[in-house]
């Protein structure tokens, strides 16, 4: 399985600290949708003193279509829940937003830094400006995987824009995540229990469901998630420690296209920023009638830290994906963090 014709290209810089108190550490990760007005607004992960992160709200500045900057408007999400807090810090981390016109809403997935480390949570906005939360996600048990989900930490979490087909046929919504099996953050002997049938430990990509009905009656619904599926782990040496998920789904051509993250090199137990890591982005494409199954992937990474702003950081060495906006069939710009210090922009086509 392999993608031709991918390419993309760097944009600059168009978001870094700008010193204020709530990002001394650094911005990153954005979410990204079109509002109302027509206009794209960035959510980007800022980042206090202490590794506490918010979720904030700008407006992407543009010259002639490129994007250049942005117009900061403020703080849209903290760490106010004790869910999202822990004995050293908190977090609403790694937002990503997706546009629901079945719910005339945009939902945002966001990773929970809270008492059990990492957790997927959700929140819901009509106007992406006042966003309530729906809450942390939690996982059906399903006997054939001889596992719980929700023992796990879990974030990188991307939902689909539209209902798709489920394990059954039925329309469903479906969400990407990154379920991570090792549980010695937990406890030194807890080990790695994975569920029954995966042969590989290494992190990698699973989607899970909701009936779509149930959703339309009650988006809280979405926080309900049940027929659990492995999509893809890591397959290249680029990508040989984990792949996660990067841009929400948006439908081509050929499927259902991602950009993904890939990560290689050393992990050093117990770090929250890793040193001898190197994170790189690659394409996959989703079977629309079964989006369990990858009709696509690139060998490659379409994009990897080589840009002084990639490869020198909070943690350098990273070009992490998160935001993508559409312009045209064959052509979006994605928005990625930097070194976990900045925001850049890159176009891609295919």
């Amino acid at each position: 399985m392999t993608v031709v014709d991918i390419s993309i290209e760097r944009l600059g810089v168009i978001m870094t600290s700008n010193g204020d108190a709530t990002e001394i550490e650094g911005v990153l990760n954005p979410g990204s949708a079109r509002g109302p007005d027509g206009e794209l607004y960035l959510f980007p992960r800022v980042v206090a003193r202490g590794n506490e992160s918010r979720v904030a709200r700008a407006r992407v500045l543009h010259d002639d279509g490129v994007p250049v900057g942005v117009e900061r408007l403020g703080i849209v999400l903290a760490p106010d829940e004790p869910w999202e807090r822990n004995h050293r810090t908190g977090g609403v981390e790694d937002p990503r937003i997706t546009r629901v016109d079945a719910l005339d809403a945009w939902i945002m997935t966001y990773a929970a830094y809270g008492p059990l480390s990492s957790r997927v949570a959700l929140a819901i906005s009509d106007d992406l400006v006042a966003w309530r939360r729906l809450g942390p996600v939690s996982f059906t048990y399903d006997a054939a995987l001889g596992t719980d989900l929700n023992l796990y930490t879990n974030k990188d979490a991307l939902l689909f824009p539209e209902p798709v087909p489920g394990p059954d046929g039925q329309a469903c919504f479906a969400l990407l995540h990154r379920p991570r099996w090792q549980l010695d953050w937990l406890h030194p002997d807890a080990g790695t229990p994975v569920p029954r049938g995966v042969a590989d430990a290494r992190p990698g990509i699973w989607v899970s469901f909701v009936p779509a009905d149930r959703a339309a009656h009650d988006p809280a619904e979405l926080t309900r998630w049940s027929g659990h599926r492995f999509v893809a782990g890591p397959e290249q040496d680029w990508e040989h420690l984990k792949i996660g998920g990067g841009t929400p789904p948006i439908r081509t051509d050929a499927g259902w296209l991602t950009v993904y993250h890939g990560v290689a090199g050393d992990l050093v137990p117990g770090v929250d920023h890793q040193p001898h890591v190197r994170y790189s982005a690659g394409v996959m494409v989703h079977d629309p009638d079964d989006v369990t199954r990858i009709v696509a992937r690139t060998p490659t990474p379409v994009l990897e830290p080589e840009a002084p702003e990639e490869r020198v950081g909070i943690v350098p060495n990273v070009v992490f994906p998160t935001a993508i906006d559409v312009r045209d069939d064959h052509s979006a710009d994605v928005y990625y963090g930097m070194a976990d210090d900045q925001i850049g922009a890159a176009r891609l086509r295919w």
